[in-house]
């Protein structure tokens, strides 16, 4: 498979190019968006492989951009016929309309993670083989496991962008992930725990013995927590939160309310605060692309612009926004790297990479040891945020009380509920153990999805909302 996508046409090199200029004369913006990808999955489940699938799919999108408005076409089909009706498609936006084409992304010589292809490495028979280890592992640990499901996918995407104004990127982007889930019970009682991992890697880090024993372990070490667990109590309480994949509710309740679209159109909680205090002292949040390997991580965007570390919030004060190029332009801003789309059948947005919120001086011992009642959540589920208001709803897949400033016992139901902008204000003391998630999250927004990153360090946020089933 040639990684050149622009040789995929009827039409060499010069022609394109001179198609593109064409379809994009009088535009503010706007590329040629040229897309091969390829993913497959195996689910081992119930000690029998499941379900398999192996696609592979290629395609362009075409669009113009004229101040607000934009016009797109995109089709699977790669040859100058299909591009040429594309063409007419986006051209509305610019009849009658006379833009100045924005200069092109500077260059990166950066890449942040390989380009091999993980497709069919290892062989499928490999990975049917770690998947049967896996559910054969976890039902010999424990009596109790009553259910063991184990799935590995992987993906591989080639982008190719050209600009009317000739200017031309490629980014080759793989990626891999494993996930276990365990049933246990007793009696007529059941319940799970899981465990994933993941990144812009090849199979061989993660799926070596030692790697996905501890993912195993970790699996039904959640489990098994969950099984002992007393319902949660419900009411406004000092809550901690755990370091890592927590930071997932930073994500939804704080990230998705500064991407540059909401606050362009003033729909955000955050619109019109740059420069004031949105956070507590001490509370610095970034949206990181540029972290090696990472499943958030991107060499370029969507759109061609090199990715970033982009200081969001920086002390309690919100200093930038996440900038796609149409929207940057807009707000009179610069572009920071995040225009990404899910494939070459969507318009790119404003969408975050690896967010997280960095340290502070505190040990997570510490920070559990000042809170004389509350609740320590380890691990979060789904969750529902509204982005104008700021109100959240998360659920804890991992969670137990805090009495005295000691961990007591694990709880089941925990429902943390809140406002995003007003929990920043409730961070009272920050850990010094940031960590990142193991590679697992992915971010829906307008229908559509693409890999991210979140993260942490322990965190003490004082009198939360907790919603419980205690009664």
């Amino acid at each position: 498979m040639t990684t050149d996508l622009l040789t995929l046409f009827d039409a060499d090199e010069a022609t394109m190019r001179g198609l593109v200029a064409e379809a994009l004369a009088g535009a503010d913006d706007g590329e040629l968006f040229i897309e091969h990808a390829q993913a497959e999955a195996l689910t081992f489940d119930n000690g029998r492989l499941k379900g398999g699938s192996f696609n592979t799919e290629q395609g362009f999108g075409l669009r113009a951009v004229a101040g607000e408005a934009v016009g797109f076409a995109h089709a699977g089909d790669l040859s100058v016929a299909a591009l040429k009706r594309a063409a007419d498609a986006v051209g509305a936006v610019t009849r009658g309309y006379s833009g100045s084409y924005a200069a092109a992304p500077q260059g990166t010589n950066k890449k942040f993670y390989g380009d091999q292809n993980p497709i069919g490495q290892p062989s499928f028979e490999e990975k049917v083989k770690v998947l049967q280890d896996i559910d054969a592992y976890l039902r010999g640990k424990d009596d109790k496991v009553r259910q063991v499901t184990a799935s590995v996918a992987a993906s591989w995407q080639v982008v190719d962008i050209l600009r009317a104004d000739g200017h031309r990127v490629r980014d080759i982007r793989p990626m891999t992930r494993i996930n276990i889930s365990v049933m246990v019970g007793e009696g007529d009682r059941q319940e799970s725990g899981s465990y994933g991992h993941g990144g812009r890697i090849g199979f061989g880090d993660f799926i070596a013995e030692g790697s996905w024993q501890y993912g195993a372990d970790e699996a039904l070490r959640q489990a098994l927590v969950n099984l002992e667990a007393i319902d949660a109590p419900a009411g406004t309480m000092d809550v901690v939160l755990g370091s890592g994949w927590p930071g997932v509710m930073l994500h939804e309740a704080v990230g998705h309310g500064l991407e540059g679209d909401f606050n362009r159109k003033k729909t955000s909680a955050f619109s019109g605060l740059l420069g004031q205090m949105v956070a507590a002292p001490g509370v610095t949040v970034v949206d990181d692309g540029t972290i090696d390997n990472r499943r958030g991580s991107i060499t370029i965007d969507d759109e061609g612009t090199p990715s970033g570390y982009n200081v969001l919030i920086e002390n309690g004060k919100l200093v930038g926004y996440m900038q796609d190029r149409q929207n940057a332009r807009l707000m009179g801003m610069a572009p920071t790297g995040n225009g990404r789309r899910q494939g070459y059948a969507h318009v790119p947005m404003p969408r975050m990479t690896n967010t997280y919120m960095l340290g502070g001086d505190k040990t997570p011992e510490e920070i559990i040891a000042s809170v004389k009642k509350g609740i320590y959540a380890v691990s979060f589920g789904g969750g529902q945020v509204d982005i104008t208001s700021g109100k959240f709803v998360f659920g804890c897949t991992e969670a137990y009380l805090i009495e005295n400033g000691k961990v007591g016992a694990p709880i089941k139901g925990a429902m943390l509920i809140g406002n995003g902008p007003d929990a920043m204000k409730r961070v009272s003391m920050i850990g010094n153990d940031m960590k990142l998630d193991t590679g697992i999250g992915n971010c829906g927004k307008g229908g559509q999805w693409v890999p991210v990153g979140v993260g942490q360090p322990h965190l003490r946020m004082d009198q939360v909302t907790v919603g419980g089933t205690q009664t």
